[in-house]
């Protein structure tokens, strides 16, 4: 299927005339010149939870009545949220991202945002508004969160999630569900999974490495299968969560023979916490976390992290967090996983 695609786009560029394939159709307008906002020299800007980021706005001149408006789009709802609105002596912070935002304001033509304490659910785009009458103008850019993103089900099974339940599932493992961006460059990594999740958008996805017939049939190729939008309400799955390296945070491992109970215990006689699925996978990736113990989680999984696959250690010949289920929390088999925040 892709492959015709290819084929297909390749014979109509070589049926178009060489002098017009750049040019633009007639009666399309030029793309409208920006006169007084900066062009950001990087339009992305990297960073990790916890921090303090800043998204540059930088105007070239400053109009008569002017004014910035900083808004973030939401991928879950197709909506901007304005963050904050400046007319370069007052301004104002709207929305919950209003504790934390302020203006950078380095000069009197900076009207850059600055993030303190990034959080998960700040990933994604932004919008640096001018407006100024007629001639509003504005430039988007967009911060990334390094992080991982790990497939999700509960104790009873998979596709036991609505959107809204797959959603508070990831929240309470400290994550939150994947943008399509996140869940895309997971498979580009190597994330190979059969089964289909939610995805903050409302969509429904699998991603395959290994095509294969339980999972499409070995004729597909690999790529990010996609279910497109789902009822909320009524259908469905698993879902995809996302999280990340969280700053003067640890995640290690109590050996011993402990049921459930005697887990959480555990981690609080060391002043932690029994760590959530998340800080297990953000340890796994970020810390290089490697043990061949099962220990338990807070959600009542049993699970462990292996940056070296090795024969005794289940086996498989890639990294990755393996699981044992959600095994009886009265078996005094495994150790448990301790986290310490910051």
């Amino acid at each position: 299927m892709h492959g015709l695609l290819l084929l297909g786009c390749l014979w109509l560029l070589a049926a178009l005339p060489a002098s017009g394939i750049f040019q633009r159709p007639t009666g399309t307008p030029a793309p409208l010149r920006l006169q007084y906002l900066l062009e950001p020299l990087h339009p992305t800007v990297h960073t990790r939870r916890g921090a303090t980021a800043t998204l540059p706005c930088v105007l070239r001149a400053l109009p008569r009545n002017y004014r910035v408006k900083w808004s973030k789009v939401e991928p879950a709802n197709y909506r901007e949220n304005i963050i904050i609105i400046t007319n370069g002596l007052y301004h104002k912070n709207y929305g919950p991202l209003s504790p934390r935002v302020r203006l950078r304001h380095s000069h009197r033509y900076d009207a850059s945002l600055t993030i303190t304490d990034v959080a998960l659910e700040d990933e994604g785009r932004y919008r640096c508004q001018l407006v100024n009458g007629l001639e509003d103008e504005s430039v988007s850019l967009t911060l990334h969160l390094e992080g991982v993103v790990f497939p999700y089900q509960p104790s009873n099974g998979r596709y036991k999630f609505n959107y809204h339940e797959a959603k508070r599932a990831c929240e309470q493992q400290d994550s939150r569900l994947a943008t399509y961006q996140q869940l895309y460059k997971a498979w580009t990594e190597g994330l190979d999974w059969c089964n289909a999740g939610w995805i903050l958008d409302g969509t429904v996805h699998y991603p395959i490495i290994n095509s294969r017939e339980p999972c499409g049939g070995r004729l597909l190729l690999p790529g990010v299968r996609t279910y497109g939008a789902r009822d909320k309400q009524k259908d469905r799955f698993d879902a995809f969560c996302f999280t990340s390296a969280l700053q003067g945070s640890q995640v290690y491992f109590i050996r011993g023979h402990l049921n459930f109970k005697e887990a959480g215990q555990a981690c609080r006689n060391h002043g932690a916490a029994i760590a959530k699925v998340g800080q297990l996978y953000s340890a796994w990736k970020f810390s290089q976390l490697d043990r061949c113990d099962g220990g338990w989680l807070a959600d009542g999984s049993v699970r462990y992290p292996i940056t070296t696959p090795r024969e005794r250690c289940g086996g498989l010949p890639d990294p990755g967090v393996r699981s044992f289920g959600f095994p009886s929390k009265e078996m005094r088999t495994y150790g448990t996983y301790c986290f310490v925040g910051k």
